[in-house]
């Protein structure tokens, strides 16, 4: 998934990056549900591939995303996590919740706390990326 960008627009510029299916569902699993290994971005609900998979998180490291490190509890196994600028896209996931709980047919539990993040403010936005920080940047 190659970033060239066809123009100056910033939201061009983001679609190019951020756009496809999957690559928001990674962030997501990176800062809500504490995942930081290969195998468990394979467990998700909505099924990625194994090579679409490997695809975006090389990507996202290119694009400075996240980082992928050696697991020091593990030898053939390695740890991504969030950059800056991933723990900045909080506040987009948490708009696109919002909007798919009150828009889409979402998941009564998971519509809650869409609704409930996007409610508390940029005050527990900015809460949540510095506890994001503590666990991403160290």
């Amino acid at each position: 998934m190659a970033t060239k960008g066809r123009s100056g627009c910033p939201i061009s510029l983001s679609l190019e990056l951020l756009g496809d299916r999957w690559t928001l569902l990674i962030i997501r699993d990176l800062a809500f549900a504490g995942k930081r290994h290969f195998r468990e971005f394979l467990q998700s609900d909505e099924g990625i591939s194994s090579r679409t998979l490997a695809e975006r998180l090389q990507t996202l490291q290119d694009e400075g995303i996240l980082t992928r490190s050696d697991d020091p509890s593990h030898g053939l196994k390695a740890i991504y996590r969030l950059t800056e600028a991933g723990i900045d896209l909080l506040p987009v996931l948490a708009t696109l919740g919002a909007w798919g709980s009150k828009h889409r047919k979402a998941d009564d539990k998971l519509a809650r706390i869409a609704n409930d993040i996007a409610a508390s403010g940029e005050p527990a936005l900015e809460r949540m990326k510095e506890t994001l920080r503590g666990q991403h940047l160290g």
